[in-house]
């Protein structure tokens, strides 16, 4: 009886909202589908021909593509608590860093379907790096777990975790006539990929794209199409879950929201404020409820997802939300969506200095500019250069960058002229603002804050960016921002570096 009654109540919410008759006769179910460090535009859908998404493209035929999506971070841990909070990770303590724990006084949104009578649950990653028992969660805060189907996979870079089966086990296990939510959180692209998969899947090199951010050869062009090879498994498992909901007669009355956590694992994208490390892709459909074939390029972030599912649920949120309800967006009310600008930070992202040091940066894109605050600039953007070893030698580190043929590229072929700027831009130590015009150079090569043409923008940008950190409570501007280093790293390698100067 609790049960109904907390169904009808979601019912009579939803009566708020909408055009659609159907909308009113059952709570919304929410399929959330995650990838694992990928970048804006590597979908098909945006026009790649490095991929093929057919799975995302379905999405966004059905329903809305949204060119100028951003995370909050980019890093996996602190993007995903922004999602599933509302709240920015310098919002959320120690759940801002990586690998750390993830205080239950912080409301996911899956607590609160679940208590509004929603069957929920994920598969594959959730929320993590990090250790939610030690905050006294119940479960991660993503749900609870369905990782026990699993499969062969064709590539040794390839998750054992069965995403469609896990989906299908969880959709079995649900009461008759229960809306559900469940978060497919793939571990793919994420690194290491198995080298030459590529050509098993039947690319060939040339259809390699190279951003400018890296040199153009066989190698980075190798590493490009093995990522893309991952992006492509990830997808046929949303393709198939879609193909899942059809066939059980949910697909019309599921909100599906497919996107990244952040940006590519490659140097000067993952782990930095640059446009390939926070813009990510997005696309939205909820059967016959939106629009199809909707572009929408408004600046958007995905700490907005949080209140887009308070909206099409009719909940209340556990905690004032930082983000925006998209639904004025979906349904085409731009006015109705208010922000102009989007944030993002990082602080810790691996164990990559000396005493576990972070890199604490905050950023702004507005209009077609990016800003980034460097808050300590006399600190490696990508970690110390040197790791010393157990009998004292030492060995190239840069651990903020994911180990592969791209990063070990760059460290083998450093002193040639060819390929020193790519590794000066990717590990050299940065000026505290750094102002990239997007529309002229979406690769973030050229920083023009010192540029006379570009003051009004910078003062401009410089001033949103404080003010938000402001209103958001940002403990890096306040009376104590380096707590930060304080928080525990409770996963990963410790390792041991020299001692800054």
């Amino acid at each position: 009886m609790l049960q109904l009654i907390k169904y009808m109540a979601v019912c009579s919410a939803l009566l708020s909202f909408g055009h659609n008759s159907k909308l009113n006769t059952q709570p919304p179910n929410i399929l959330i589908v995650i990838t694992d460090d990928q970048s804006y535009p590597h979908a098909s859908a945006y026009g790649s021909n490095m991929v093929s998404t057919p799975g995302f493209d379905f999405v966004a035929k059905q329903g809305a593509l949204f060119t100028k999506a951003y995370v909050t971070s980019p890093g996996c841990s602190p993007s995903r608590a922004s999602l599933l909070t509302g709240l920015y990770p310098w919002q959320v303590e120690e759940a801002g860093s990586h690998a750390s724990s993830f205080s239950s006084k912080y409301i996911c949104f899956p607590e609160l379907l679940q208590k509004a009578g929603y069957h929920i649950g994920y598969t594959g990653k959730g929320w993590g790096p990090g250790n939610w028992e030690i905050s006294g969660r119940k479960y991660n805060p993503a749900g609870p777990e369905y990782n026990t189907q699993t499969l062969t996979p064709p590539y040794s870079g390839i998750s054992k975790t069965d995403y469609t089966a896990n989906f299908r086990k969880f959709l079995s296990e649900r009461k008759k006539g229960q809306p559900f939510y469940f978060w497919v959180g793939t571990q793919e692209p994420h690194r290491p990929f198995e080298n030459g998969s590529w050509s098993k899947k039947g690319y060939t090199l040339s259809q390699a794209r190279v951003p400018g951010f890296l040199p153009e050869n066989d190698t980075i062009k190798s590493d490009l199409l093995d990522y893309a090879t991952e992006i492509s498994w990830a997808d046929s498992h949303l393709m198939n879950c879609i193909d899942e909901l059809k066939r059980t007669g949910e697909f019309d009355n599921t909100i599906i929201i497919v996107t990244a956590d952040n940006g590519l694992s490659f140097p000067y994208a993952k782990a930095n404020c640059t446009d390939a490390g926070i813009h990510v892709p997005l696309a939205i459909c909820w059967g016959s409820k939106i629009r199809p074939d909707q572009v929408i390029e408004t600046l958007v972030s995905t700490i907005d997802i949080a209140p887009t599912v308070m909206a099409v649920t009719g909940l209340k949120p556990g905690q004032p939300l930082s983000g925006q309800n998209l639904l004025p967006l979906l349904t085409g009310n731009s006015k109705g969506y208010k922000s102009d600008a989007v944030f993002a930070g990082r602080e810790r992202h691996s164990f990559s200095r000396y005493n576990n040091m972070g890199y604490p940066m905050r950023s702004i894109v507005w209009k077609n500019y990016l800003l980034v605050q460097n808050f300590h600039p006399e600190r490696w953007p990508a970690g110390d250069p040197k790791e010393i070893a157990k009998d004292g030698s030492l060995s190239d580190a840069f651990y903020d960058i994911d180990d592969g043929p791209s990063k070990r590229y760059l460290l083998d072929h450093r002193n040639e002229p060819a390929v020193a700027p790519f590794f000066n831009l990717a590990m050299n130590k940065r000026p505290e603002f750094e102002l990239y015009d997007l529309s002229k150079d979406s690769d973030c090569l050229h920083n023009v804050a010192d540029n006379s043409s570009y003051i009004a923008v910078l003062k401009t940008m410089k001033q949103k960016l404080r003010d938000k950190l402001v209103t958001t409570n940002d403990t890096r501007i306040g009376a104590n921002p380096e707590i930060w280093e304080t928080y525990p790293r409770l996963e990963g390698k410790m390792r041991n570096f020299q001692k800054a100067n």
